[in-house]
C-alpha cells in the first residue's frame, strides 16, 4: 500500500495546486460543482483578456478548480469515459447527501469505464461538459 506523504518533497515547495479547464458553459458548470456537488466557489473574474472564470474551494486543502470561458469560445476536447474528478468521502451517508442533489438536478449514474470504481461502492456522473465526477463513499488512504 502507497502512503500520502504529510508534506511536499524538499525541493518541490508548493503552496497551492489549481486544476484548471476550458468550458463553454461556464454559467452551467459553476452550477454543477458549487450548488449541486457543494462546492464553495472561492472566486471569480469577468473579462480578464477575454476571459471569465470561477474558482471553486477543496476545504482543508491548498487545491482548487477552476473553470474559464473566452469571449471567443473555449473549445475543449471531448472528454474520455476516464478524465475524472475523484471526490473521497467520510462515508455512504456523506456521499448520498450530494448523490440525492445531484438527482433532484436531474443527473443519474452513468457507468464507470473501469470496474474498480463499483467495485468500492463509488458512483460516476457526468458533468454539464461531459466530464466525469466519480463519488467514493470513503477515503482510499
Amino acid at each position: 500500500m502507497t502512503t500520502t506523504p504529510a508534506e511536499w518533497p524538499s525541493g518541490l515547495d508548493v503552496a497551492q495546486v489549481r486544476v484548471a479547464r476550458p468550458t463553454d458553459r461556464l454559467a452551467e458548470v459553476e452550477q454543477f460543482y458549487a450548488e449541486v456537488i457543494g462546492l464553495p466557489v472561492i472566486g471569480r473574474f469577468e473579462n480578464h483578456a477575454g476571459y471569465d472564470g470561477v474558482m471553486l474551494g477543496l476545504p482543508g486543502t491548498g487545491h482548487h478548480l477552476e473553470f474559464t470561458s473566452h469571449t471567443d469560445g473555449s473549445p475543449c476536447p471531448a472528454p474520455t469515459a476516464e478524465n475524472l474528478l475523484v471526490l473521497y468521502f467520510h462515508g455512504d451517508a456523506r456521499m448520498y447527501d450530494v448523490v440525492e442533489r445531484l438527482a433532484e438536478a436531474g443527473h443519474e449514474p452513468v457507468p464507470a469505464e473501469n470496474p474498480y470504481w463499483a467495485g468500492v461502492g463509488a458512483l460516476t456522473f457526468e458533468d454539464p461538459d461531459g466530464w466525469r465526477v466519480v463519488l467514493v463513499p470513503k477515503p482510499v488512504f
